[in-house]
């Protein structure tokens, strides 16, 4: 007798839960849903992948992207004031890029570009561009 009440007790639980679970429900609405909550799914996981690959794609294109930057100001000849030259070192993940280093002279401005490859410049660098070049690397 006490089992057949356990048992009884047991039932009723379920029985709610199912209720609860098929509220407005019939087997065939349920199947629909079900169907619905799969298709969400795969829905979901393309989706995913997707993000996932473009991603990826982004992070291979940011490696060439200037990312460092590095910059000081200088004057050039005495007679100038307010440091209106500079050099500007830009370089990529990998330590590529350039340095440009603008001169201000009473004559007029002159621009010069040294090429930096894995950090590393082939043509003697000047105070100032060697400067620019290791606070690029630091960044």
């Amino acid at each position: 007798l006490i089992l057949i009440i356990i048992q009884f007790n047991k039932l009723n639980k379920i029985q709610k839960k199912l209720s609860k679970f098929m509220k407005g429900k019939d087997a065939g609405s349920l199947e629909e849903d079900i169907t619905g909550l799969y298709e969400d799914n795969d829905f979901i996981k393309k989706e995913s992948d997707k993000n996932r690959k473009e991603i990826k794609d982004i992070q291979k294109r940011l490696e060439y992207c200037y990312q460092k930057m590095g910059m000081v100001k200088y004057d050039a000849f005495s007679q100038m004031g307010g440091q209106l030259s500079f050099c500007l070192c830009l370089l990529n993940e990998k330590d590529d890029g350039f340095i440009l280093n603008s001169v201000q002279s009473s004559d007029g401005c002159y621009t010069y570009t040294k090429e930096v490859k894995k950090g590393e410049c082939a043509i003697t660098l000047g105070a100032e561009e060697k400067e620019a070049l290791d606070k690029a690397i630091g960044y």
